[in-house]
C-alpha cells in the first residue's frame, strides 16, 4: 500500500477507527471520512462482524466450559462459532449495505464513528431479538 497508511500498523488503524484504508489517496473532508459507498458499506460490515465476535466468543467459551462432557451438546460451540460469522455475513451485508445505500442517496459522508455506532448496533440488536426469542420459548 501506497501513501499515509503504509506507515501506521493495522492495530494501529483500527484504534484510530481509520477501518478503510485508501490506495489512492483521496481525502473526502477529514481523514477518517467516508464518502464512498463501498467505504461505508466495508466500515459498518467490519464493525458488524467484529462486534458479533465480541458477543459470541464468550458465549462459546462457556458453552465449551459447561458441556464438555454431554454427548451431543459438547458440539454447540462449534455452532455458536459459526453464527458468529454467519450472521453477519448473510444479514450483516445486506443491512450494512442499505445503511450505506441510504448514506449516498443522502449525499452525506459517513464518519467512522457512525460506522461503529451502525456496526455494533446491527449486533446488538441480533443479541437482543435473539434473547427474546429464547425466553419467549421458556
Amino acid at each position: 500500500m501506497q501513501g499515509a497508511y503504509s506507515e501506521i500498523g493495522f492495530v494501529q488503524q483500527i484504534l484510530s477507527l481509520n477501518l478503510v484504508p485508501r490506495e489512492n489517496g483521496t481525502k473526502c473532508g477529514n481523514d477518517t471520512s467516508l464518502c464512498g459507498f463501498s467505504e461505508m458499506w466495508y466500515g459498518v460490515f467490519l464493525w458488524a462482524v467484529a462486534s458479533s465476535l465480541v458477543f459470541h466468543l464468550p458465549a462459546a467459551l462457556l458453552a465449551v466450559a459447561t458441556l464438555r462432557w454431554h454427548k451431543v451438546a459438547r458440539f454447540m460451540p462449534v455452532a455458536i462459532l459459526l453464527m458468529s460469522i454467519l450472521g453477519p455475513v448473510c444479514g450483516g451485508v445486506l443491512t450494512s449495505a442499505a445503511i450505506a445505500g441510504v448514506y449516498k442517496a443522502a449525499g452525506k459522508k459517513m464518519i467512522s464513528l457512525e460506522a461503529l455506532v451502525f456496526g455494533v448496533g446491527q449486533s446488538f440488536c441480533v443479541l437482543v431479538i435473539s434473547f427474546f426469542r429464547v425466553l419467549a420459548t421458556l
